[in-house]
Parts: C-alpha cells; sequence; structure tokens
C-alpha cells in the first residue's frame, strides 16, 4: 500500500481515502460506545456544537475530553464508557485530537477512523476498498504522538502484509508519553483501564466510517467480508 503519515496541520489537500487514528482516545472510546450498542456517533465541531445538538436531541449522549462538564452525559473515557448501555442511542462527540482530524478531510472519499481496537478490520476494509493508497492522520502531538504513528504504521502494514505482528507497535504505543500521562492520572476524566483497553488489539470486529449527512461528519461501523479459505489479501 502507498501510505503517507500526516499530522492534522500537514493535510494540504484532500486525500482520497483517510485514516484517522487516536488511540489514546477518541476512537477507542468511539469503537467502545458501537460495542455497547450506539447507533451512530455525530463528530462535533466545537463543545457549543456538542451542548447545541444535545440541547435539540436531549435523548442522544453527549461526551467530551477532560472532567465531566454540565450538559455533558460522560466523558472521553473507554473504561468509563464500558459501563453504559447505549442500545439504539445516538452519541455527539467532541474531542482534543480525533474529532478534529476526522473533520479535517470531511471531503475525502472514504474516511475511516481507527485505533488499535477494530486495527484489522480497518485493514480488511482497506484491502478492498482503498485501491491501493490511504493517508493516515495522525492526530496526536502535532503528528508525532507516538501511539498513533504506531497504530497507522501497523494498520498500512497489516493492510498488505494480514500476518503482521503486533507486538512492537503495540509496545511503542503502551511507552508513549499519552500512555504515560494517562497512567500517571496527568490527563483528567480518566479511568484506570484506559490505558490497557486502548492496547486491546482487534477487540472489535467492524470498522469505523465517516460520512457527510445533512452537514453533520456521522460514524457508524461497519463489516467487509472475511476472506475465506484460499483467498488471501487483495
Amino acid at each position: 500500500m502507498d501510505a503517507r503519515f500526516l499530522g492534522i496541520t500537514e493535510l494540504t489537500e484532500t486525500p482520497s481515502v483517510a485514516v484517522v487514528i487516536d488511540v489514546m482516545r477518541a476512537f477507542t472510546v468511539a469503537a467502545w460506545a458501537f460495542g455497547q450498542g450506539a447507533e451512530k456517533i455525530v463528530l462535533a465541531e466545537s463543545l457549543d456544537e456538542a451542548l447545541a445538538l444535545k440541547a435539540r436531541h436531549p435523548d442522544w449522549v453527549a461526551l467530551k475530553d477532560g472532567p465531566p462538564a454540565p450538559g455533558f452525559d460522560t466523558v472521553n473515557s473507554p473504561g468509563l464508557l464500558r459501563s453504559l448501555d447505549l442500545t439504539g442511542r445516538t452519541v455527539v462527540q467532541k474531542t482534543t485530537a480525533g474529532t478534529v482530524g476526522a473533520l479535517a478531510v470531511k471531503e475525502a472519499s472514504l474516511v475511516l477512523c481507527a485505533g488499535f481496537v477494530v486495527a484489522e478490520a480497518t485493514a480488511r476494509l482497506l484491502r478492498t476498498r482503498a485501491g491501493g493508497s490511504a493517508t493516515f492522520v495522525v492526530t496526536g502531538e502535532d503528528g508525532q504522538a507516538d501511539e498513533d504513528l504506531a497504530c497507522a504504521e501497523y494498520i498500512a502494514r497489516r493492510a498488505t502484509e494480514p500476518r503482521t505482528d503486533a507486538a512492537d507497535f503495540l509496545r511503542r504505543a503502551g511507552e508513549s508519553r499519552a500512555a504515560t500521562e494517562l497512567a500517571e492520572g496527568i490527563r483528567q476524566g480518566v479511568h484506570p483501564d484506559d490505558v490497557a483497553l486502548c492496547l486491546e488489539l482487534d477487540r472489535f470486529p467492524f470498522a469505523m466510517v465517516a460520512t457527510l449527512e445533512d452537514s453533520l461528519m456521522v460514524l457508524r461501523p461497519t463489516r467487509e467480508p472475511v476472506p475465506g479459505p484460499g483467498e488471501g489479501s487483495r
């Protein structure tokens, strides 16, 4: 696969295929939301937009980075989210990096949002739909976040080499600045299990595709068929 790895500020043109990576924690949280039954996730441009959407749709679940805040139902923590029943619900998500990265490529033909928890499903979708090239948006730390870069490189490799071992990529992510800050409680709105949950490889069997729906960027889970015996990767 012809893969490019760019930070959000390095995006000078709209790619055809974009894979937006936020391991700790936006797209791990998104995957958990779908795992808990959410129907869709609306990626908000700002905290004000998230609150406005929540005001118009009181049954929606609004979440944000950092500590709890008035108007929001929960925070951007997989450890906290996993206890919620979100069956059939719409989630509104606003984070510092992940949602910003997805909105930066909203005009792309295919936008995937990913972390390690959906790595194989994302790689499988790329094998079938990406046409051989993809731009990976490394959202954290101006494109330098090692947990995001490691995940991006792993998915890119796995899209062409399905037997790629994840161990070194997961080790890099586990030693990243974000992992340290989460483990030491430097960041707010954290559950003690967050780092481990973010590093749980292929926890979920779906990829996550974002599309524009009535001017909103909406994320939904999707599953590509698993190749049968002898089919391999294409």
